[in-house]
């Protein structure tokens, strides 16, 4: 369990579904994410990240808000699996649309790199978007990441005309 001042990052838990459901299935959040997830598609996520906590300790975690505990959505470091990235420590997130704007994202992903650095061995951790998802990119530069296009790919999940194939990369080395 991690916290900030204002959040929980924290394992996941049964009674996050439903929430994390009505995010996959909002049009705005799920925008530059691939579509609108089915309750199958969730319950798989919910599976894979509980999985990578189980076997690395780590994960893209659930975010809490401590002054209500409302599920706000995930944030946290797994290891990449696609392109470039592939065994990398990559940071994410993904906060339901009443959360953005106010700084959560940003908190949560500094404490998630504050964990990494103290608790991995990684030399760098690296995020991926697509050139689109502005709010995602520019948070990546407000974190202190580089953009890296050398590093960037076309997405596997997606077809080479679909408007979400691209994907642009951020590193942040680790600091001295």
């Amino acid at each position: 369990m991690i916290e900030t001042e204002r959040l929980i990052l924290r394992d996941w838990r049964d009674e996050d579904r439903d929430p994390f459901l009505a995010m996959g299935q909002s049009p705005n959040v799920m925008k530059h994410l691939g579509g609108l997830q089915s309750p199958e598609q969730v319950d798989e996520a919910i599976a894979r990240v509980r999985a990578c906590q189980a076997a690395h300790g780590h994960c893209f975690w659930a975010v809490e808000r401590k002054g209500d505990g409302a599920f706000l959505g995930f944030c946290g470091l797994k290891v990449g699996n696609v392109g470039p990235i592939d065994g990398e420590i990559e940071i994410g997130w993904r906060l339901r649309e009443d959360a953005w704007g106010q700084g959560f994202a940003k908190e949560a992903a500094l404490a998630s790199l504050a964990w990494g650095w103290a608790n991995l061995d990684a030399t760098r951790i690296v995020a991926i978007t697509v050139p689109g998802n502005t709010s995602s990119w520019g948070l990546m530069e407000r974190l202190g990441m580089t953009r890296r296009p050398d590093m960037d790919f076309g997405h596997p999940h997606f077809a080479e005309d679909h408007p979400l194939h691209r994907h642009i990369t951020y590193v942040m080395e680790r600091p001295a």
